[in-house]
C-alpha cells in the first residue's frame, strides 16, 4: 500500500463538527480577512478565486459565487457574467505564472454528477501540460504537485494585482 504524509489535512480531521457548521464556500465568502490562509485568489463583485486544497494538477483553481446556489440555474446574470469573467481572469493569471498550453473547465452539478459540495455551484479551471498522465498518475496512481499552495497563492495574486489591478475590487 502507498502511503502519502498529508499533515495537512489534520486541521480539516480535527475540525470536523467543530465549527463546520455552514458551507465551506459560504465561510471563505464572509471572511476576506482570511483570504491569503484559505488561498483565495481575487475577489469581485459577485464571485472570489480560490485554490482547489485538493489539486488534480498545479494550479487547480476554483470559481465561486458568494450566493449559495446548487446550479447555474439560479444565479442572476450579473452574477453569470463576472463568473465568465472571473474565469477568464484566473486563466490569464495561471498563464502569467505556469504556462500552460490548455485548461479544463468544467463543473459538476449535482451529486450524481460527482460535486463534493453540491450545494454550491462552482467552476473547476485545471490547467493541463503535455505529458501530464505521467508514470506517476497512470501506473502509480499519484498526483504531484511541485510547489505548497500557499506560494502558489501569492505568485497568483501577485499576477493577478500586475495583471488586473487590486485583489478585491467590487466593481471588477
Amino acid at each position: 500500500m502507498n502511503q502519502i504524509w498529508a499533515p495537512w489535512r489534520m486541521a480539516y480531521i480535527k475540525g470536523k463538527g467543530k465549527g463546520f457548521d455552514s458551507c465551506i464556500f459560504c465561510q471563505f465568502a464572509q471572511l476576506p480577512e482570511d483570504d491569503l490562509r484559505q488561498h483565495v485568489i481575487a475577489r469581485s463583485g459577485h464571485t472570489f478565486a480560490a485554490l482547489n486544497r485538493y489539486p488534480y494538477t498545479y494550479g487547480h483553481t476554483m470559481i465561486i459565487p458568494y450566493a449559495h446556489v446548487a446550479s447555474t440555474e439560479d444565479m442572476s446574470a450579473d452574477t453569470l457574467a463576472d463568473l465568465a469573467l472571473m474565469t477568464n481572469r484566473t486563466m490569464g493569471a495561471l498563464r502569467e505564472i505556469a504556462d500552460p498550453p490548455a485548461f479544463n473547465i468544467g463543473a459538476n452539478i449535482g451529486a450524481a454528477a460527482g460535486a463534493g459540495i453540491a450545494a454550491h455551484f462552482h467552476f473547476h479551471i485545471v490547467p493541463r501540460w503535455d505529458g501530464d498522465h505521467s508514470f506517476m498518475e497512470c501506473i502509480g496512481g499519484t498526483r504531484t504537485v511541485p510547489d505548497t499552495l500557499s506560494n502558489l497563492a501569492e505568485q497568483m495574486r501577485s499576477a493577478w494585482e500586475q495583471l488586473y489591478g487590486p485583489l478585491q475590487d467590487p466593481g471588477a
